[in-house]
């Protein structure tokens, strides 16, 4: 499609999906959420193919490298084509999800749990670990 010899970093981030809008991207920037080498990038910066790219997105983490330059942002699946996730997998939320189950408390002196209540609890111990991220059940 549209590939250039110059893009900036927050046209590059819309065009792939990375953030809903072209505003979101430039503020991510701005913010210091989006990182070359270790070192905050402006939203100005010219993107270049094999530049790896770490990005903070709300509790999730990616590190993504360029694979082509697009100008225009496309549906999903010819987005994923221009970009190479090379995330580690202990940064990845399905990894950490595992060290974060919920812990169940209940309020002090609210008395034992019923035979309902303990039901309860046990069904979502069980099925924590069942789910895939993402995926919700009906």
């Amino acid at each position: 499609m549209a590939e250039k010899e110059k893009l900036r970093i927050d046209k590059y981030l819309w065009a792939i999906r990375m953030f809903k809008t072209r505003t979101l991207a430039s503020d991510a920037c701005k913010a210091g959420r989006v990182k070359l080498e270790g070192n905050n990038v402006k939203a100005s910066h010219e993107v270049k193919i094999g530049e790896r790219y770490q990005l903070s997105k709300g509790p999730d983490r990616k590190v993504i490298m360029v694979a082509g330059l697009l100008e225009n942002r496309v549906d999903a699946k010819k987005a994923v084509d221009y970009y190479q996730d090379i995330t580690p997998v202990e940064q990845t939320t399905a990894f950490k999800s595992m060290f974060h189950a919920p812990v169940l408390t209940r309020d002090r002196g609210a008395g034992r749990p019923t035979k309902r209540d303990r039901r309860e609890t046990d069904d979502l111990k069980d099925n924590f670990f069942d789910q895939k991220p993402g995926v919700e059940e009906e």
